[in-house]
């Protein structure tokens, strides 16, 4: 008889697990969210036709596993979309890959433009200490950063014991108090110090001061425009992929072509209790949302990518005192992202007229406002915007759930944002034609509170047999989207082999062979053939087929 296997969660990991495990067995699959619709972090969230990025997702990764999934989901453009038209945008093309004038499902080629607002002024990032940025800070504040950076490279803090830490010895104290200090407090709620420096090894990684200044220059005399990047710190890298209609577009792809298979997806389903007999999870019981009904499933087999703080209340008496105590003391961050069309959006160093803003993000490096960062999604793609010629963008503000300003009404929330557009010289109140606020619980899992003795966790959970722990909540990682479809993967690959050791989980986005300067995998494009080898794409590592330049393919 087929076993039943029960995923929770339906963003990219538990959607990543469904799809391997209907690949490779003929197991009854069930995956259940708490959510309305699937992609978790990941989803689009629909406004009247406007399409909302939660948190703001660029596809790309330097595992080749990874694109090659992607990519066979979704194919890569293969003719110019509206705004590379427009703007006479060098990208990189598919040959035979779908028009997205014409085709929906269509992976677009961006390149990212991210920039800091501090000072109010806009300055690149990661911040690139060029003539324009060092006229604008003058010689003074210049002054100061090359002492202070000098300083903590003779003088490094030893041992790294937080995050202050961690930047200070990168970027020196100045830099980092101009341009780290004030929005990364945003986003935990905490100071710098108080947060683990592991979270900056894991998300900065190899990223310093030396390495920025020299991916500027390069980037200036020879840009790399490829997908594959291999050679660029990830925090550098400027080109990814993009779904035409957002990220939860790929993720609802995956979920319609599982259910073809015969997968079951409930949706608006929360896991209340798990029962554990014999060291193993012998049922699940479900609370439906909507109308209140619980139901308990027999299970062969848990892949868990729900927050650990609910899984493991969600063991009842099972989980030891220490592991309980852990659980309750992890800290999650929470965001509300403001989605606000406007009729034109003003760039704060212009201060009045209309200015085309090309940024993905904007980063607010500004302590007089809480607003943390800005999407404008008609950079990410043109037909997120279903208003012509109006502006669309998301106003992110980090809280926890159940503060002050979580609390607050949708009204009041969205006057406040508007306010703070104001303050910033963006936009004014006669600017906007709609908005809405969207809630993303349990967005970030946080480096501190309980987190050091996460392996009192771990060490419990591990010895659940048929458990297995994956995803960014599920891990309490701070996971790229790459990651916890890798941590998916390697779950399954553990579960058909019957392996009892969960090490593979835990070592994606830890290992060695993973980071950026160590990486030598390529990505794989699925269409064309190499004009050196005459391979066709999925046989073997193919360079991009053509570009195109001023809206005109070029040859390949």
């Amino acid at each position: 008889m087929p076993k039943t296997i029960l995923i929770i969660g339906a963003g990219p990991a538990g959607l990543c697990a469904g799809r391997e495990l209907g690949i490779k067995t003929n197991e009854n699959i069930i995956i259940c969210d708490i959510n309305s619709i699937v992609g978790g972090l990941s989803r689009t969230e629909n406004y009247k036709g406007n399409r909302i990025d939660i948190g703001g997702h660029r596809f790309f990764s330097k595992s080749e596993k990874v694109m090659n999934w992607w990519f066979s989901i979704l194919p890569l453009q293969g003719h110019p979309s509206k705004d590379d038209i427009r703007l006479k945008r060098k990208i990189n093309l598919a040959e035979g890959g779908p028009d997205p004038e014409k085709s929906d499902t269509v992976f677009l080629s961006r390149s990212r433009l991210s920039r800091i607002l501090y000072l109010r002024r806009l300055f690149p990032y990661p911040i690139d200490l060029s003539l324009r940025t060092l006229r604008i800070l003058g010689w003074r504040r210049v002054a100061l950063i090359g002492i202070t950076y000098l300083r903590a490279r003779m003088v490094p803090r030893k041992p790294e014991r937080n995050l202050e830490d961690f930047l200070v010895n990168r970027f020196g104290s100045a830099l980092y108090s101009m341009f780290f200090r004030d929005y990364t407090q945003k986003v935990w709620g905490v100071p710098c110090r108080e947060i683990s420096s592991e979270w900056g090894r894991q998300r900065i990684k190899g990223l310093s001061i030396l390495k920025a200044l020299r991916h500027a220059v390069h980037s200036r005399i020879k840009k790399d425009r490829s997908l594959q990047q291999r050679h660029i710190e990830t925090s550098l890298i400027n080109n990814y992929l993009y779904p035409k209609l957002g990220p939860g577009q790929l993720w609802e792809e995956v979920a319609s072509r599982l259910v073809e298979k015969g997968i079951s997806i409930r949706l608006g389903c929360e896991v209340m209790r798990m029962t554990v007999s014999g060291g193993r999870i012998s049922e699940v019981t479900f609370t439906d949302l909507k109308n209140g009904n619980s139901e308990a499933v027999a299970v062969d087999c848990v892949f868990s990518s729900m927050p650990v703080k609910k899984l493991i209340h969600a063991l009842g008496d099972h989980p030891p005192a220490n592991v309980k105590e852990v659980a309750e003391g992890l800290v999650y961050r929470d965001f509300i992202t403001v989605g606000i069309l406007l009729k034109k959006m003003r760039s704060p160093e212009e201060r009045s007229g209309d200015t085309f803003l090309p940024d993905n993000w904007i980063y607010v490096q500004e302590s007089d406002v809480l607003l943390g960062r800005i999407q404008i999604f008609n950079n990410w793609s043109p037909y997120m915007v279903a208003y012509e010629g109006g502006v669309w963008i998301g106003l992110e503000y980090f809280c926890t759930k159940g503060d002050g300003f979580w609390s607050k009404e949708d009204k009041e929330i969205i006057e406040k944002a508007v306010e703070e557009l104001n303050m910033l010289s963006l936009a004014s109140g006669e600017d906007v034609l709609d908005a809405v606020v969207i809630r993303a619980p349990y967005a970030y899992p946080a480096y501190f509170g309980t987190y050091s003795r996460f392996s009192e966790i771990r060490s419990y959970t591990d010895t659940i047999e048929n458990l297995y722990l994956i995803g960014r909540s599920g891990m309490h990682r701070y996971n790229n989207t790459d990651h916890s479809m890798l941590s998916a993967m390697a779950a399954v690959d553990l579960y058909l082999r019957g392996e009892v050791s969960r090490e593979a989980i835990w070592d994606v986005n830890a290992e060695r062979e993973y980071h950026e300067s160590h990486s030598t995998t390529a990505a794989i494009l699925p269409t064309g053939r190499s004009r050196r080898t005459g391979r066709r794409a999925g046989e073997a590592v193919v360079p991009l087929t053509k570009r195109v330049r001023k809206g005109a393919p070029l040859g390949g």
